[in-house]
């Protein structure tokens, strides 16, 4: 029984879970931009000009054409 390989197995499983750890914080922190970001592009929007069309247009389709 091989003893000596458990400790560098311990230490390569302990790496991977702190990589693992570091890469879903980065994550993490990228979601969190893109949200804020996509927020701040919905709010500098300007709000939709009021329609100046006469009352009579756009209360029927033509559906024959």
């Amino acid at each position: 029984m091989d003893l000596s390989g458990i400790g560098s197995l311990s230490t390569a499983l302990s790496a991977t879970r702190d990589g693992d750890g570091v890469a879903l914080a980065t994550l993490k922190k990228t979601l969190e931009l893109q949200e804020r970001t996509a927020q701040q592009l919905i709010e500098a929007l300007p709000e939709p000009a009021a329609p100046n069309n006469p009352a009579h247009l756009g209360n029927a389709v033509d559906v024959k054409a």
